[in-house]
């Protein structure tokens, strides 16, 4: 019996929507499942996404989220739900402040600070986007790279791909051997369907999608790969900053590099930025890294 392709555009981010539309089960608290193919444990951007979902349903819908931090502490198991509990730490004339708790077992395997803020005007300015960056109908898509790697085909085939994701450079998948050193990672990257207006959303696939390339950024300085004969990682904790309204059904940059690395560490920095050249957000992520061997 051959097996269903994996789902891909619009059929992909229903999907990841469905990911993401948690269920109420209290007050304060919510419920949320993973997709039903997936890694072997929770994906980090999953559940902080889903983190924040959970955050943002509890704050006046007024408010928007500018700022989250969060740890991971145990590796989720994709077969079981994932318990949501929110504490409201503050609400204050301009901004609010979420925790908000994954737990499985009655353990937790997440926890997040989110801060909120009323719209407000003020000094306004950003770096500039990097220069002489192709544009992301002028790289290769995933299938494109994939078909050099049938080895990698099984696994993608099957995962739902809701982001369209497009390297500038070699990605950290490619053999040992295929990757040249270069001291930042460049990503485009867009939900690869149409996402409902509602910011929140758009923020938690976001932080969904900030997950995806960023610790890759690490291995790119030393042209390191995942996997045998390269590195096995997992994320530490996460930070996202919202700098300005955004679409993340819209193509955006992913600029990432690695400032440090050192104890099987590694500090991997990133911004986004829309075709316009507008920073929306950056993102700041310290990840374990160990050599594996062939």
């Amino acid at each position: 019996m051959s097996e269903r392709p994996a789902a891909s555009g619009q059929a992909a981010v229903d999907q990841l929507l469905e990911v993401l539309d948690l269920d109420h089960t209290g007050e304060m608290t919510f419920r949320g499942m993973s997709p039903p193919v997936g890694p072997q444990r929770v994906y980090g951007g999953q559940v902080a996404g889903q983190a924040l979902v959970a955050a943002g349903r509890t704050v006046d819908p007024e408010r928007f989220v500018h700022s989250l931090h969060g740890y991971f502490v145990r590796p989720g198991d994709p077969a079981e739900p994932i318990e949501y509990q929110v504490e409201n730490v503050r609400d204050g004339r301009s901004f609010s402040v979420r925790r908000s708790v994954a737990l499985q077992h009655d353990k937790p395997i997440f926890f997040m600070s989110a801060s909120f803020q009323r719209q407000e005007e003020g000094l306004d300015h950003y770096a500039p986007v990097p220069p002489d960056v192709p544009a992301p109908d002028q790289v290769p898509t995933m299938t494109d790279r994939l078909s050099r790697y049938p080895e990698r085909l099984g696994i993608w085939g099957q995962i739902p791909r809701p982001i369209d994701v497009r390297y500038v450079g070699e990605p950290g998948w490619v053999r040992p051997g295929d990757r040249p050193a270069e001291p930042h990672q460049r990503v485009w990257m867009r939900l690869d369907g149409k996402l409902p207006d509602d910011p929140l959303l758009h923020a938690c696939a976001l932080t969904y999608a900030s997950d995806l390339t960023l610790l890759d950024s690490v291995l790119s300085v030393h042209g390191e790969v995942w996997g045998p004969g390269g590195v096995v990682g997992a994320s530490l904790d996460h930070a996202l900053w919202f700098h300005r309204s955004f679409r993340a059904d819209e193509w955006f940059l992913y600029d990432c590099w690695s400032p440090s690395a050192s104890g099987a560490r590694g500090l991997a920095t990133g911004r986004m930025f829309t075709t316009d050249g507008r920073h929306i957000a950056s993102a700041v992520q310290e990840g374990l890294l160990r050599r594996v061997g062939a």
